[in-house]
């Protein structure tokens, strides 16, 4: 199995295994901006995980999975790639007006088992891996389905919504209200939404960043309405991280028996 791929498994488990709290580990991606003019713009992100957001402090997210969506709906391609000990960075040229996407995908199994001495075990990877690596004699073998969806978002002049189109797969954010068109003191208006259908009675937390600077998260707790949908009140200006997680029993990838679909965006908010 390619380290990059473990290393990718790592940090989406660590999103959505772990309670959120001053030590908690969280995978993000950050743009330079997010609202840009000009006519040549540039934006840089970096992708990294972190306890502090958005602190450059444990180690760098792979690329694996990288998608960025041009307004028009079609793959732009990342350039100047880099990846080091704490963070991995690319730059975007935002050759089209309008709002880009810039999302890591996964879509993977996790498993644990005993082993013939007795001894737990945990496995990271796909199918294919799974027949190779996990024991035939392999007891008590459980095997989750884990579904990640980092994004951000971006936009050259006006705001546009091609990009805002959903997959139908995994947990999603549905912009109701823009997400490039944030202001501090007003409410901003969004759905949850799970393989296409509203994700109601979820938990949707939000961070401002800049939490090594603070004794405090700050965060807001949000809960989704019958129709997944949930609102922001921005108390300020900056970026901030939202985040929300699904345990279910419909996983579509063999031979797991459960899902764990997690969803992470980083938002910048304007002053008004």
């Amino acid at each position: 199995m390619k380290r990059s791929f473990k290393l990718a498994a790592v940090a989406m488990t660590l999103a959505i295994g772990l309670p959120l709290s001053a030590s908690a580990h969280r995978t993000w991606l950050l743009p330079s901006a997010t609202v840009l003019s000009g006519n040549d713009p540039w934006v840089s992100v970096d992708a990294a995980v972190s306890n502090d957001l958005f602190f450059f402090e444990s180690f760098a997210l792979k690329l694996d999975g990288l998608q960025v969506t041009a307004p028009d709906g079609t793959f732009a391609k990342p350039e100047n790639a880099y990846t080091g000990k704490l963070r991995t960075s690319f730059d975007v040229h935002l050759t089209q007006s309008g709002t880009y996407k810039v999302a890591l995908l996964s879509n993977g199994l996790f498993g644990s088992y005993k082993d013939a001495a007795g001894q737990t075990k945990r496995w990271r990877g796909n199918a294919e891996t799974l027949a190779k690596e996990v024991p035939a004699d392999a007891r008590e073998l459980q095997v989750t389905q884990m579904q990640g969806r980092i994004e951000t978002f971006v936009s050259s002049g006006k705001p546009s919504q091609k990009v805002l189109e959903l997959s139908g797969t995994g947990l999603e954010l549905q912009a109701i209200t823009h997400p490039t068109d944030l202001v501090a003191g007003e409410a901003a208006n969004f759905r949850m939404v799970l393989d296409g259908k509203p994700a109601a009675n979820l938990k949707v937390t939000v961070v401002p960043g800049g939490t090594r600077y603070r004794d405090k998260l700050n965060e807001l707790t949000l809960t989704t309405d019958a129709d997944g949908k949930f609102s922001v009140t921005w108390p300020a200006a900056g970026m901030y991280w939202l985040e929300a997680t699904v345990k279910d029993n419909k996983p579509n990838l063999k031979p797991a028996t459960d899902r764990r679909a997690n969803y992470t965006a980083t938002l910048e908010v304007l002053a008004p």
